[in-house]
Parts: C-alpha cells; structure tokens; sequence
C-alpha cells in the first residue's frame, strides 16, 4: 500500500511543526486516498497552526482553462483562510505573504513532465523561503508516469521561463520533492528544504498501479492517460495545432482542419514509434483552437507506457505537420506565459536549436542522439537528489 506525504506528515506529526504556524501551497486535487483534502487533514493533525493557503496556476480548484488567464486571491468558504494566488497579479510570493508562518508544506501534483509549471511555483516559493528564512516541506506524491523513463533535451538558459527554469529534460522522472532537491541545489538558492516521502512507492510504479484515485491537478489533465501523452502533446501549445482543448481528450487527440490522414502516417512512418498507435478520426472543439470547426486528427493511444517515448512520438509529428502544411502550418506568436517576445515553440522546447534542427529536416532520432551526452550528465546530476531508489 502506498501512504502519501500527507498520511505521513499527518501520522507521525514531526516535532518540527510543533506550535510553529503553517501554510499550504495546493489546490483541489491535493487530497488523501479517500478524497479528503489535505487542508482538512492538516487542521484536524496540527489545530489551529494552519493560517493561510496558497494557489498555484488555475486556482484553488482548477477552475481556470488556460495559459496566463489568472486568479485573484481570495478567501477559503470552508475555512475562513486567505488564498494567496500565484498566478494572478504576481508568481513569486511577497515577503509580506509569508509574514504569517514559519513552515510552508508543498502538497501538489506534479505530472512528470519540464512545462507543467507547478514546480515553478515551488522554486519561486523556495527563493522567497530562503530570503525570509521560512522553512518548506514538500508533501511529497508519487510521479504518475514513472520515475525511470527519461526523455529529451536539457533546458537551455536562453530559453527559460515560467515553463522551465533550470536545466532538466522535458520528462525528467522525478517526484515533486527530488525536483524542488533538484533545483533548490543546482539553482543555488539554499532554502531550507525538507521532503516527506512517500511510503511504499517505487520508481517503476506508474499511476494505476498506485492504486489511488486521480484527481485532475488541471482543467485539462482529466486522466492518466492525458498526463502521459503530455510530455510530448505538450508541444502543440506552440502551434495552431489543435491539442485537444475544448473537447473531452485534451493532449491525446490533436489536429487542424488541413491534416489529412494518410499522408501523416506515411510521412512519420520510417521513424519507430514504439508502445503507440494513432487512431484516424475527426473531432470538433468547443472552444480553443479551431473551436466549432472540424478538425482531421488523431487520437495517440498508449498501447505500451513502458516502451512508449510521448517526446519522440511528438517531435516526429511536429516534424511532418511542418513539412507536409507549409502554408498552413504556423507556430503560435507571444506572448505565452508572460512572455512577450520569445517564440512560445522555443519556450516549450526548452532549446531553439532543436526547433531549427526540425525545421531543416534533421531526423528526429539524430537529434536524440545529439543530446544523449548532456541528459546522461543530467542522471548524474539526478541521482544525488532520489528519494526513491
């Protein structure tokens, strides 16, 4: 069985909390196996020590769609406590946020994958933790889509942003907790920083053999099955390719009304594609992308987790949608996530070279055997931060 860091923190009730004042960073997804939310859980193991909540992109309760549409701060009906938005008028807590605690507890779920900006939410929260000298304490959650399978490009400075700020590949394979170890150490900013694990978790264990329910983290991660094609569905974020918003599928179908079956299969079919097949069908969203229009497409099918590359499959697609619709085909202009003049396609990718590579036809298998060496570096890098080995 697995215990989460929130039946951990809450069992053991770790002298380190006594009588400090608490906050917690979370949304509606941040619950225990029976659905009752981690707020909750909190008040009742630590009485009146739990004074404020904080909210990362989408709001408390996942309510906002999309990219850069915020939420104001607010106050909790259940409970009475104000909720500091990060993702409204400011990402980064104020010193003046933190003036009511001593301890701020992470319990978040982070779905695997560089762009998810969650994490970013945390190391803006570790940065102000380390000026003001308030602790953090990550409730930690298992990685839904494994913490074995590595895949893609290292981040480059250049291209950093609200969806990637240090230099990780785009699935990176590990939990929140060895994230924010991760960048609290290679970005140097030494807060003060502390993991309760998970119990009974290994890294092999993707999602539904967790056997805990899932809680959409965001509007459009609905399902396992969204959270693991979203490593590399992600990408078309960047383009006028539909990723599925506005329809019931979002990241596992995508398409334009241009596409035309046949011809995208035979041009992805000399690169394999392992534990995937993608199903011809048409699909129409109701907001979003082409909302209300037709849309020639696909839906990726996860036939094998364990074999499947979501970031190769992606790249191999952007490829040929980019080859094959020249004229049509068009990435999308800023800005994207507060930023106003980057490419978005640049941002996603974490590296502008590996854009210009597609675009001149580099096939997609040379461009993963030119960044082995740095993400071998990069496990290197990881091993000293795993909870979980």
């Amino acid at each position: 069985m697995i215990f989460l860091g929130i039946d951990e923190l809450c069992h053991r009730k770790p002298d380190i909390l006594r009588g400090k004042r608490l906050g917690l960073l979370a949304n509606q997804s941040s619950t225990d196996h029976v659905f009752i939310h981690s707020r909750d859980r909190i008040r009742q193991a630590f009485p009146g020590q739990l004074t404020c909540l904080f909210s990362p992109q989408h709001g408390f309760f996942s309510e906002k769609q999309d990219n850069m549409i915020e939420s104001a701060h607010a106050r909790d009906a259940a409970t009475g406590l104000p909720i500091y938005s990060l993702y409204g008028e400011t990402r980064k807590p104020s010193p003046e946020m933190f003036a009511d605690l001593d301890i701020l507890l992470v319990d978040l779920i982070d779905v695997g994958t560089r762009v998810y900006t969650f994490i970013w939410t945390v190391v803006h929260c570790l940065e102000t933790a380390a000026a003001t000298g308030v602790q953090v304490l990550i409730l930690d959650r298992p990685n839904p889509i494994g913490g074995r399978q590595v895949e893609g490009n290292l981040l480059k400075e250049n291209c950093a942003s609200f969806v990637g700020r240090c230099s990780i590949p785009m699935r990176h394979g590990m939990t929140l907790g060895e994230l924010a170890l991760f960048c609290n150490r290679e970005m140097e900013i030494n807060a003060n920083l502390d993991v309760v694990p998970v119990r009974g978790w290994q890294r092999e264990v993707m999602f539904p053999e967790t056997r805990l329910p899932w809680v959409f983290p965001s509007p459009n991660m609905p399902s396992f099955q969204s959270a693991l094609v979203y490593p590399g569905q992600v990408l078309w974020e960047g383009t006028n390719i539909s990723e599925g918003r506005g329809t019931t599928l979002p990241f596992e179908l995508f398409g334009a009304p241009f596409l035309e079956h046949e011809a995208v299969l035979a041009s992805i079919a000399p690169t394999p594609l392992p534990g995937c097949l993608l199903r011809p069908l048409y699909f129409e969203p109701t907001s979003g992308k082409w909302a209300q229009q037709p849309c020639c497409g696909f839906q990726l099918h996860v036939t094998d987790s364990e074999k499947f590359l979501p970031y190769r499959t992606s790249l191999t697609l952007f490829q040929a949608l980019l080859h094959l619709y020249p004229d049509q085909f068009a990435y999308k202009e800023p800005p994207y996530e507060y930023e106003f003049t980057r490419l978005p396609m640049d941002l996603i990718l974490g590296d502008s070279a590996v854009r210009t590579g597609i675009e001149n036809g580099v096939p997609i298998l040379e461009l993963e055997q030119a960044w082995q060496q740095e993400l071998t570096g990069f496990l290197a890098q990881r091993s000293a931060v795993l909870l979980y080995e």
